[in-house]
């Protein structure tokens, strides 16, 4: 059956979201979706106040979050021409969801899982700094201080790209990235990043489900991907996102389907500058996580409040 109810990777403030919070889940809801998460960037910070909205909104929350991590495999370079993209991202993006936790409770399994993330949170700061004066060196001088405080939780390449743009150095922030702080560009510093499979173990500790993110972005042709990652334990694959066109989410999900994984499916929502809208993304619902497709996920929907 298809359904447009689910949208599985979305981002707020508490990341490199332009939104906060309560408005994320707002805009879900007005679009349709039952079944949403919030997968900020290597924190979890946001999500008492992401249930607390979904309650509000009439929404089941589904606690996610999006870890950075090493490649696993090296760019095809075929595969790269025939996407049409120059270069792959430098990181690959695990997302990672919790559908059986209610943030308010205490889970020993979810602090140990927090714990083992925050020095991938933490480690975005030296990283930032790193950044800044690099770009200092180029002639363009980036309070860093202003810059993490543009973030309420994990501070990100776009917080420094929107800096960039208040202080006049580019006209956008996809200036920003296309010229200077892009993936091994004169501004861009990588940082340390746990392996797929060290991820895929922490979460699965916590009771976890593991998905990739966006495969379009690595350069990696579809079956050599997902048998990496039936081989890494990973359990479903990003098929239906916004950079995927029909074609493409229908091989990666009938690949996944031979390897016995499931799909999931995301806007990869940060804002109304980036996209018009969240949500809006047809799927087969039986192709996805039994834990992800019914509005019994974790807590019971409920109608959202009025007046």
């Amino acid at each position: 059956m298809w359904t447009q109810t689910h949208d599985l990777h979305s981002h707020s403030l508490h990341s490199d979201g332009e939104h906060d919070v309560a408005m994320v889940a707002q805009l879900m809801r007005k679009e349709g979706v039952q079944v949403w998460s919030l997968t900020d960037h290597d924190t979890t910070s946001g999500w008492e106040e992401a249930q607390r909205a979904a309650d509000e909104e009439g929404l089941v929350f589904v606690p996610g979050v999006e870890i950075t991590c090493e490649p696993a495999l090296a760019p095809e370079k075929e595969q790269l021409l025939a996407t049409g993209r120059e270069r792959a991202s430098a990181s690959w993006h695990l997302l990672a969801f919790f559908p059986n936790h209610r943030p308010s409770a205490a889970d020993p399994k979810i602090e140990a899982f927090n714990a083992w993330l925050l020095p991938r949170q933490d480690g975005r700061q030296p990283r930032m700094r790193a950044m800044c004066q690099r770009l200092a060196d180029l002639g363009m001088p980036v309070n860093v201080e202003d810059v993490i405080g543009r973030a309420s939780g994990s501070v990100g390449r776009p917080h420094l790209a929107q800096a960039m743009v208040d202080l006049g150095y580019v006209a956008s922030k996809q200036e920003a990235f296309e010229t200077w702080i892009g993936d091994g560009l004169p501004g861009f510093v990588p940082h340390q990043k746990p392996t797929i499979a060290q991820a895929v173990k922490a979460v699965k500790a916590a009771g976890g489900i593991t998905s990739l993110a966006h495969p379009l972005y690595y350069g990696v042709s579809t079956p050599s991907l997902l048998q990496t990652l039936h081989v890494l334990g990973v359990d479903a694959v990003e098929a239906v996102h916004r950079s995927h066109d029909d074609a493409y989410r229908h091989e990666l999900t009938e690949e996944a389907m031979r390897h016995g994984m499931s799909v999931s499916v995301g806007s990869d929502f940060h804002g109304l500058s980036y996209q018009a809208r969240p949500g809006n993304m047809p799927h087969q619902i039986e192709c996805l996580h039994a834990d992800l497709k019914a509005p019994s996920v974790g807590q019971p929907a409920r109608q959202p409040q009025t007046g």
